[in-house]
């Protein structure tokens, strides 16, 4: 029993692998999120600049960028709070819940490039970013069987 036992215990199950894998994904979004929901806060027209190659022009849209920093920030907040309990039906929610974020994020930026003309240095990186987390999400949600949506 003496080396098989210690190759069975050491072993990691594909249930743990599952749950590193979605703590990783909590925590890459939790950090890249915040400084993102930071940016739009503290300097929203600097970072639509970097975005969309314009600078926010009126004091509305800069309120709204606030706004949507202030949002982003606290899905920043619950992925970081999440990240220790991955195997949680409210963490397998938000995981959707991002991916929907992720998606849209992605689908908003790229329209602004393509149909509207917008392009600035970080547009077309952000929007592979955000296919790449939605991405990721899936796959954590389908690791080890798990579908996209539970039913209760």
């Amino acid at each position: 029993m003496g080396g098989a036992g210690l190759v069975r215990r050491h072993r990691r199950s594909p249930v743990n692998q599952a749950g590193k894998t979605m703590k990783t994904l909590l925590t890459a979004t939790a950090v890249i999120e915040a400084e993102a929901g930071l940016a739009l806060l503290g300097v929203p027209s600097a970072t639509a600049s970097l975005l969309f190659g314009a600078p926010l022009d009126s004091l509305v849209a800069v309120g709204l960028a606030r706004v949507g920093g202030a949002a982003i920030l606290a899905l920043a907040i619950i992925c970081w709070l999440a990240r220790h309990d991955p195997d949680s039906r409210v963490t397998r929610g938000l995981i959707v819940a991002m991916l929907l974020y992720n998606f849209a994020v992605a689908a908003v930026l790229a329209f602004a490039g393509f149909s509207q003309g917008l392009h600035g240095m970080l547009l077309w990186p952000a929007v592979v970013f955000h296919v790449t987390m939605g991405g990721w999400c899936v796959a954590a949600r389908y690791r080890n069987g798990n579908r996209l949506c539970d039913r209760p």
